[in-house]
């Protein structure tokens, strides 16, 4: 029998594989914990019921889902996909419109890190633009750039603001023709005002990111949306496996995409909303948090003095949140996810606690 050894097998690995750091999810690199405020996931959570047996193939693009998505992004069915996630469609419009060891994306740190990791690993060159104050895009910088994709997350994370719509606008006008100009509206629930999608049909090569991951309180359904011009779409149809969508999964998106449904979600954002004014108000009152970003999604980013202690102190008390300061353009900074009421009073109880500990160290070794 042949020696199967874990080196013989990473040696037919290709080069990209051996060097590609994968992407830390939350979930990946913090596990334990019983109040969970690091992942910007929705914990108003939903709940609804299946129906039916499963041992048929579902459809790749099931068509009550594409329809009540359609109905209420307010598009034509021919301009949405369904897929994996919104990290599936990162992934279809990079593999679709950029040519391996040839073409390049533009991203405006800080930002998402699936779009820099999707490009590199196909072999994608990464233009990376920082962020004017970590909220504005640096335009001169972006049009000295000549991608095919340009990906421009608003509600930005990890900061929560809201990229300008003129300078989306300016970013579309530069690049008609040239590349696509990919919107992530992973958050768009939280401010709806802000949506692009009402400018499809005005720019061609526009394209939004969409999930129910978030507001709609369905992580783990891994559910996404790509809305975009039926040229787009049938583009990433050609990309897409087989059967990207479960049977259960397409039931479950239906009924959140129902009126129900959708009014159920509203009512989790305004919930979601005050208590992020709630806890905005709280963290401008600690004289341990140096800056508060205001934010138009369901999380906080926080300057702090020390993120790693600030985390690891949470961590005893149960509390998980996000550090974010490895992020170009950030420095010891926290993301905190607004959870349900109870959560947020914890939280603010062991923050409260975490910051009069750390003044007291400084005021005694001063």
């Amino acid at each position: 029998m042949a020696n199967s050894t874990p080196t013989g097998v990473n040696n037919l690995a290709r080069q990209i594989v051996k060097d590609l750091v994968p992407y830390a999810s939350a979930r990946s690199s913090m596990s334990g914990g019983a109040v969970w405020l690091n992942a910007n996931e929705n914990a108003l959570a939903p709940s609804y019921q299946l129906d039916g047996t499963f041992n048929r193939y579902p459809s790749c693009q099931p068509k009550a889902v594409i329809e009540s998505y359609a109905a209420y992004a307010d598009v034509s069915p021919e301009q949405v996909l369904v897929s994996r996630g919104a990290d599936e469609g990162i992934e279809l419009l990079i593999r679709s419109f950029c040519e391996p060891k040839q073409d390049s994306i533009t991203i405006c740190p800080p930002t998402y890190g699936m779009y820099a990791i999707s490009a590199e690993s196909n072999q994608t060159a990464v233009n990376k633009v920082l962020l004017i104050n970590n909220e504005q895009l640096d335009l001169a910088g972006i049009f000295a750039t000549s991608p095919k994709l340009v990906f421009i997350c608003s509600p930005n994370n990890p900061t929560g603001d809201l990229i300008p719509r003129e300078q989306i606008i300016a970013v579309l006008e530069h690049f008609a023709g040239k590349a696509l100009v990919v919107v992530d509206e992973a958050y768009i629930e939280f401010a709806p005002q802000a949506t692009l999608a009402n400018e499809l049909a005005n720019y061609p090569h526009l394209v939004i990111l969409r999930t129910l991951s978030k507001a709609f309180g369905l992580a783990g359904l891994r559910c996404g949306f790509t809305l975009a011009a039926p040229e787009v779409i049938n583009a990433l149809k050609k990309m897409i496996a087989p059967y990207p969508i479960a049977e259960p999964v397409a039931q479950i998106a239906a009924q959140a995409l129902s009126q129900a449904g959708i009014a159920q979600m509203q009512q989790s954002v305004a919930t979601i909303n005050a208590l992020l004014q709630q806890f905005i108000a709280f963290a401008e009152t600690q004289s341990g948090i140096n800056k508060v970003w205001p934010s138009n999604a369901n999380y906080v980013l926080l300057q702090v003095d020390n993120a790693a202690d600030c985390v690891s102190s949470l961590i005893k008390s149960d509390i998980l949140i996000r550090n974010q300061s490895s992020q170009l353009g950030l420095s010891e900074v926290v993301r905190v996810s607004i959870g349900n009421a109870d959560e947020m009073q914890r939280l603010m109880q062991a923050m409260q606690q975490y910051f009069s500990n750390t003044d007291s160290k400084e005021r005694v070794s001063a």
